[in-house]
């Protein structure tokens, strides 16, 4: 059972008796996740998850569609391969440079592989901790891991949820190497993501007005990488976050979700609530397809909210490049001399180095613009 202090307690207060680095440790050392903290009978949220109040603001989960008139674009990818091709690359090109998130629907991946995919990441999250703890890992090299906040030592405050790692990024991933629980389903749900990723390969290189082999023969959206969030029902939510505000650095992420809502981006200086479509799979695009269509197709920013009705499941499936030490500028042909490049060249791995020590991409803000051409050069 985890014992970590609760803010009603005088240890977590915010003076100078609190140690966030020792409770951090205490945290992390239990393997529990923040599953755990809930399982143990928590009532408030320990002081290690309070965020500060730049964090917190507009937490009202009431702006809604229905309440703003504002509502993520619908895709639908009937016909894709012959008689509605246009349409939807049209569609495409229009969500992606005005949204820069949407639903797809009609999208080939079958209910059951996406039930399964949610299930098995649901079923591994509730296990009793003693199973899951021999996955717990803060190694990233691992190419399946359980874990919660990857960012615990150097975010200003934790998150209100636990995650599995799959890797599909580095060579093909050993089914021996994920848990047999929910090893099928996993493999199964991949097939269909690849071959949805070839699709939107395609469209998305037409969209941006490119031969539909572009963005492939270049790299981009060539690997996987699926996390499995576990969001548990939170007893305080006005005072922590399921995942603080950010900007996926992928060039496309593929978003599977249940039921329980939580989800929204920023849209017109406003939080927009994604509500849960039943056999939709959520798009986003991130900062390296913004980068490379100079600023063609918007990256945007987004969060989950902790709540006390749950838990929430979500599959994340992020679209990366085949070589992360290759760099990547603004396509040439989407160039001229009244569009000139807006950043400069640099690799995935750049990119992480610059988000870890700078604390940007950790603490809310956006890294992108770091990356911008100098207006002096």
């Amino acid at each position: 059972m985890q014992t970590l202090p609760s803010h009603g307690e005088p240890i977590t207060g915010s003076g100078p008796h609190y140690d966030r680095a020792k409770e951090a440790k205490e945290f992390d050392e239990t393997k529990a996740g923040v599953k755990g903290l809930i399982d143990s009978g928590v009532a408030k949220v320990p002081r290690l998850f309070i965020h500060p109040p730049e964090n917190l603001r507009d937490l009202s989960p009431d702006t809604d569609g229905a309440a703003t008139g504002l509502e993520v674009p619908i895709i639908d990818m009937m016909g894709y391969r012959d008689s509605r091709r246009r349409d939807v690359v049209n569609n495409l090109c229009r969500a992606s440079e005005t949204w820069g998130f949407f639903q797809i629907i009609n999208h080939g991946v079958p209910v059951d592989a996406m039930d399964g995919m949610l299930e098995a990441v649901k079923q591994f999250h509730e296990q009793p901790e003693g199973m899951k703890r021999e996955w717990y890992s803060k190694d990233d090299a691992k190419k399946f891991r359980y874990y919660s906040n990857g960012d615990l030592f150097r975010s200003k405050a934790a998150t209100w949820k636990d995650t599995i790692s799959f890797d599909f990024s580095r060579g093909v991933l050993d089914p021996e190497a994920v848990p047999l629980l929910c090893r099928e389903p996993v493999f199964e749900y991949e097939r269909h993501m690849e071959k949805l990723r070839i699709s939107l390969s395609e469209l998305l290189s037409e969209a941006l007005g490119l031969d539909s082999d572009c963005l492939g023969d270049i790299g981009c959206m060539k690997s996987k990488r699926m996390a499995g969030h576990y969001y548990p029902i939170c007893p305080e939510p006005e005072l922590t976050i399921g995942t603080i505000n950010h900007w996926d650095a992928s060039f496309l992420t593929l978003l599977l979700q249940n039921h329980h809502g939580g989800l929204q981006v920023r849209h017109q200086s406003r939080w927009i609530d994604v509500s849960p479509m039943p056999g939709a799979i959520l798009a986003n695009i991130g900062n390296f397809m913004q980068l490379v269509s100079n600023d063609k197709f918007k990256s945007v920013e987004h969060r989950v909210l902790a709540r006390q009705a749950g838990p929430r499941v979500s599959v994340a499936c992020f679209l990366l490049p085949g070589e992360m030490r290759k760099s990547y500028g603004p396509i040439k042909e989407l160039l001229d001399e009244n569009n000139p490049p807006v950043y400069r060249e640099i690799s995935f791995t750049d990119y992480f180095g610059y988000y870890l020590s700078s604390g940007n991409g950790l603490n809310g803000e956006s890294v992108l613009p770091h990356f911008r051409v100098s207006e002096s050069k």
